[in-house]
């Protein structure tokens, strides 16, 4: 899914957009990116930056097996996401909300096998392998 799909109007919430990364520059791609320390097989992460002013804005993209998942982003100077936008079943991004999503491991006794992330919806996005 084509990041800016859901078009602007869409994914605004209190004047916060999604951030366009056709703006940004790549920074560093992570396969099987560890959440907690913990590698998530199937879980891409890609970074991205751009300067801003005497700052560096970042944006994390998410995805399991080719699927659009998250979009976290803030400032490579904040310990936490400023912001964060969940990929609903559809495919849509929903609108984007303050600070870092919930998110959860999916285990099978010992193997990690999937993520949960929770929209501010309430509703639990998972994927799994």
């Amino acid at each position: 899914m084509d990041i800016t799909s859901c078009g602007v109007l869409t994914c605004l919430t209190a004047r916060v957009r999604i951030p366009d990364l056709s703006d940004f520059a790549a920074h560093r791609v992570e396969n099987d990116a560890a959440f907690e320390g913990t590698a998530v097989p199937g879980l891409r992460a890609e970074f991205f930056r751009r300067p801003d002013g005497e700052r560096v804005e970042s944006v994390g993209r998410y995805t399991f097996e080719g699927r659009d998942l998250l979009l976290a982003w803030g400032y490579v100077d904040e310990e936490h996401c400023r912001h964060n936008a969940v990929a609903a079943r559809d495919g849509r991004w929903q609108p984007p909300v303050d600070g870092c999503p919930q998110v959860e491991l999916i285990r099978d006794g010992q193997a990690v096998v999937g993520l949960a992330v929770r929209s501010p919806s309430g509703e639990w996005v998972r994927v799994r392998r």
